[in-house]
């Protein structure tokens, strides 16, 4: 068991909220497995850690790392047989829905700063170059800016169907869009794709989301994932699952779609007999 102890949390510059937020995998591989695990939420800007604890059970030796988009990830190598990993942490983040400026503009893309470009291309799972003549045609009369990226998340949410049984991890957003049926992860990706394929800037974010101030969830949480589109020099949260500006979207990884960031990575046949997933605020 490692533990790690982080500064205090800052509580300057508005309320904010604590969230208890974890996971747990039951394990088995055949022979020992190196693996790669991405479930450590990322402490910067408005969220910080102010404890975890990390529980490798049998006891095997890990090591932390970042990835090229900056990501936190923990290389390990599991034994063979059964195993248990865990990972359990608190966050704060500010106690208020996700940033809006409904004025926020489009950047034309001879403007878009160097290192952007990569996020108005296709990708793997956001072939946006395939969806450019629908994609025009459905939102070619909106206004350029957050109406439009608005736009992208509402047709998303009203027009695809949340379905666990309807996807897998295979497909892509040209998949999703004729289908119209999915989970977070495809809601995020058909609209990333949309908003590439109009010059937008859009990537993948992936983490945990705690129901706050919203009704609860019928069914145990996942991880969940949403998409950050580039307007008037920053990056901003929309979230076309849920449709709304929710609080603490806490953020574990961020990619050009979700090939970039697998939770759990193996380098072989790795079964997971269970995962558990929790994101609680803390006294609420």
């Amino acid at each position: 068991m490692e533990t790690f102890e982080a500064a205090p949390a800052r509580l300057e510059g508005g309320a904010r909220v604590a969230v208890r937020v974890g996971c747990e995998f039951e394990l088995h591989c055949e022979v020992a497995m190196p693996a790669v695990v991405m479930v450590r939420p990322r402490d910067e800007g408005d969220c910080e850690l102010s404890q975890e604890e990390w529980l490798v059970r049998p006891a095997s030796p890990s090591r932390e790392t970042a990835d090229v988009f900056g990501n936190r990830i923990r290389r390990l190598v599991l034994p063979a047989g059964e195993s248990t990993l865990r990972y359990d942490a608190v966050v704060t983040a500010p106690a208020r829905p996700a940033d809006t400026d409904l004025a926020a503009s489009q950047v034309a893309p001879d403007d878009l700063p160097d290192d952007l470009l990569i996020y108005v291309l296709p990708s793997r799972y956001c072939p946006s170059d395939q969806l450019v003549n629908d994609v025009w045609a459905l939102f070619g009369g909106t206004e350029p800016g957050w109406a439009r990226v608005q736009a992208v998340s509402d047709w998303t949410h009203d027009n695809v169907r949340f379905d666990a049984y309807a996807t897998h991890s295979s497909l892509t957003a040209a998949d999703t869009f004729q289908r119209r049926a999915g989970v977070c992860r495809d809601f995020a990706q058909l609209a990333i794709a949309f908003c590439r394929a109009l010059n937008i800037p859009a990537r993948y974010a992936f983490g945990y989301l705690p129901d706050i101030n919203v009704p609860p969830s019928p069914t145990p949480m996942d991880f969940c994932a949403w998409m950050e589109v580039y307007l008037s020099g920053r990056w901003w949260t929309f979230d076309p699952r849920n449709n709304q500006r929710r609080i603490a979207h806490i953020v574990i990884g961020r990619g050009r779609d979700a090939a970039d960031v697998p939770m759990l990575m193996s380098f072989g046949t790795l079964l997971v007999r269970r995962l558990t997933v929790w994101a609680d605020p803390i006294g609420i």
